[in-house]
């Protein structure tokens, strides 16, 4: 079996290679390599809004997977990305009922939006983080910011709202399911409130 190496939840971008898809962003616990996954929006939403720890007015499918599983005592003990093949990558669940043990096929996307949940440890396959992974000192040299101007204008925009709009608008983006922008908007106010 290939080294297990454990990776973190470190971000989420829109991908600038694929319209409509963002770009999951997991980190090696040493800080020394970035592990990025490209997924559909509602997965992206799916991990914001645990993240975030957002309630949506209506449960999302992993929340309802979640509660199922937790109704029948079956735990979530690990998610494993153990295989890349031409740009796609391979997890699996790692799931336990104190009776019977079962690896279950998954797509990324969907293990990590599950990880989150029941906060258990996601790992790679050493030869998937070879394969796929980015240093970190490589990622920050190639990332220069294309479109600073325009979200630095959004980040003032911003900051001119009241605490209370701020609030209402994040109401009215979860009433909406735009989580993406209910996020930008909980963070915005997150770092009101740590000042």
């Amino acid at each position: 079996m290939d080294k297990k190496i454990p990776l973190k939840v470190v971000g989420l971008s829109h991908s600038h290679t694929q319209s409509g898809a963002y770009a999951l962003i997991l980190e090696d616990t040493a800080g020394k390599r970035r592990l990025p996954i490209i997924i559909g929006n509602f997965e992206a939403q799916s991990i914001a809004i645990e993240l975030e720890k957002m309630k949506p007015g209506r449960p999302l499918t992993h929340d309802v997977f979640f509660t199922v599983a937790n109704t029948f005592d079956i735990q979530l003990q690990e998610v494993l990305i153990y295989n890349l093949v031409e740009g796609v990558f391979y997890a699996k669940l790692i799931m336990d009922n104190g009776m019977k043990h079962e690896e279950i096929d998954a797509r990324s996307s969907d293990a990590i939006a599950l990880a989150v949940r029941f906060k258990c440890p996601i790992y790679a396959s050493d030869f998937v983080v070879r394969r796929a992974g980015v240093g970190i000192e490589e990622e920050e040299a190639e990332s220069q910011p294309q479109n600073a101007p325009e979200k630095r204008d959004k980040e003032d925009a911003l900051k001119k709202l009241s605490t209370k709009e701020i609030e209402k608008q994040i109401d009215k983006a979860i009433e909406e399911e735009n989580y993406e922008l209910a996020s930008t908007l909980k963070k915005e106010l997150d770092s009101r409130k740590n000042q």
